[in-house]
């Protein structure tokens, strides 16, 4: 490989970006990274019918947030310009004219209505669906009936009848399609638009593309695009049709796995460099045990020949443990800054704004060895910021004992802690740990006691850390209201 690699990602905002459209654009990056060449984005906007508002949008923001910057396109420009499908209609005519003109191609006058007879037909009698070729031999004289009649044709392709037409699949290796399974396909719509076939093949001739890396749902439609390539007189890129992305019970990949537009991920608190990592291990692999790889790692190690035959298989608690991994890996400050704005979002009303960025900042790292997600912080982080806890007041009352040994556990720990001249770590535990010897109870039954006391929960981070960052005056506050309730119990 070298400098003349040249790949596109070519999404059409006909909806926001999913797990297999970014998995994709990343395999084009990287084998463009990978090889020094140029990783182009273009916008196939000529299905205008099934456009949705803000796609584009979420495409362009979800490359970014990746770090899947590219070289030429939309926002970056390029010689090899427009990038966007629906501004480069002139090109697609002219080509659909010259295939006509030159006999490979021809003009279609069929009705919706008659086409539609025609499926229904090939259903009643099971016979594979596509076009009769009504109108491939129409003679002079009945394409201009069809034209007095003010019927505007599509452009069909007029493929072979027999033969084979056959590719070598990079990942995949040699692929042979018999022609007679190769209907009359659309090139230009009625609507003056190009269907994909036409406007990729042209575009990706006049942009140099080198390589066409896509999704293997597309690999039965290779043969289409190389015969369109030869009436052109073009040269053909390379193919690799990537390995299908399926759910954990191993069919299509779906919400219910998991899987959702890479924006609702960002808004879900995932890091994109954990997000990069996994989507870089569906279908491709470093080895058989390598699991964390860095952008640089990726890039530098990125191959076809690794890249699996194979569905990958959609795992939505790898992701989890994956981001886990990467959250812990964050410096604190780091962390702060990326865990803000869900904590401005999602803690309680109640919670002042803005949060004290030093009080924030001493919290952060108790929180950080439990969170999965961003999304997680608030919650795990919530009893250190509101003014009252909710709980229920028998999870004071630890394992083995009774209500009035849990108040007076709680009514000597106010005691100690009152006396208590500096409130940090070390000197909670120097207090707290003797104390439970001293009341005949275990360690865990104390501190489970004043666990839940502190912070309304069963399982919080290590009990002195969490004192300490809370502070005298809101532990004794919440230990003397604990102690109220088991009274009231």
């Amino acid at each position: 490989m070298t400098s003349s690699v040249r790949v596109r990602y070519a999404p059409s905002p006909t909806g926001y970006p999913h797990v297999g459209n970014i998995r994709t654009a990343l395999f084009n990056w990287l084998f463009a990274r990978h090889a020094g060449g140029s990783f182009v984005v273009r916008i196939e906007d000529t299905d205008v019918t099934r456009k949705v508002k803000g796609a584009l949008e979420a495409i362009l923001d979800g490359l970014k947030w990746l770090g899947l910057d590219w070289d030429e396109g939309p926002e970056a420009g390029g010689k090899y310009g427009p990038y966007f499908q629906s501004q480069r209609l002139d090109i697609y005519h002219e080509a659909a004219e010259r295939l006509v003109s030159q006999g490979d191609a021809y003009h279609c006058y069929c009705s919706p209505e008659r086409l539609a007879e025609m499926r229904a037909e090939q259903v009643r009698r099971k016979q594979p669906p596509g076009y009769d070729r009504h109108c491939r031999d129409l003679s002079l004289k009945e394409r201009a009936a069809k034209e007095a009649e003010g019927i505007t044709p599509v452009v069909r392709f007029k493929a072979p009848l027999e033969g084979q037409t056959g590719f070598d699949d990079l990942i995949r290796g040699g692929v042979v399609f018999e022609n007679a399974t190769i209907d009359d396909f659309i090139l230009l719509k009625s609507d003056g638009y190009p269907t994909y076939h036409l406007a990729n093949v042209v575009d990706d001739h006049l942009m140099e593309i080198s390589h066409v890396l896509r999704a293997e749902e597309w690999l039965s439609s290779t043969p289409r695009h190389l015969l369109l390539y030869r009436a052109l007189g073009f040269e053909p890129p390379r193919f690799a049709h990537l390995p299908m992305i399926l759910g954990s019970d191993r069919s299509k990949l779906s919400k219910r796995h998991g899987a959702v537009s890479i924006t609702d991920y960002r808004e879900q608190g995932y890091l994109p460099e954990a997000m990069l990592n996994f989507l870089a291990l569906l279908g491709w692999s470093l080895d058989d045990k390598t699991e964390i790889l860095s952008p640089e790692e990726l890039i530098a190690s990125f191959s076809l020949e690794r890249i699996s035959k194979t569905a990958a298989i959609f795992n939505a608690e790898k992701l989890g443990w994956m981001n886990g991994v990467y959250i812990r890996r964050l410096g604190l400050s780091d962390f702060t800054r990326r865990s803000l704005p869900f904590l401005d979002r999602d803690l309680p009303p109640g919670v002042e704004r803005p949060l004290p960025a030093g009080y924030v900042e001493r919290v952060m790292p108790l929180v950080q060895e439990r969170a999965r997600t961003l999304l997680e912080v608030p919650e795990l982080a919530q009893f250190f910021f509101v003014d009252e806890l909710t709980y229920e007041p028998a999870l004071l009352i630890a394992r083995k004992m009774d209500r009035d040994s849990a108040a007076a556990a709680l009514e000597t720990s106010l005691e100690r802690l009152l006396e208590l001249p500096v409130f940090d770590e070390e000197s909670l535990e120097a207090v707290l740990r003797p104390l439970a010897e001293e009341l005949g109870l275990k360690a865990g039954q104390l501190f489970g006691t004043l666990r839940v006391a502190v912070t309304g929960r069963t399982a919080a981070p290590p009990l002195f850390q969490t004192m300490a960052v809370l502070g005298k005056e809101q532990c004794l506050k919440r230990i003397k209201a604990a102690r109220d309730r088991l009274r009231r119990l």
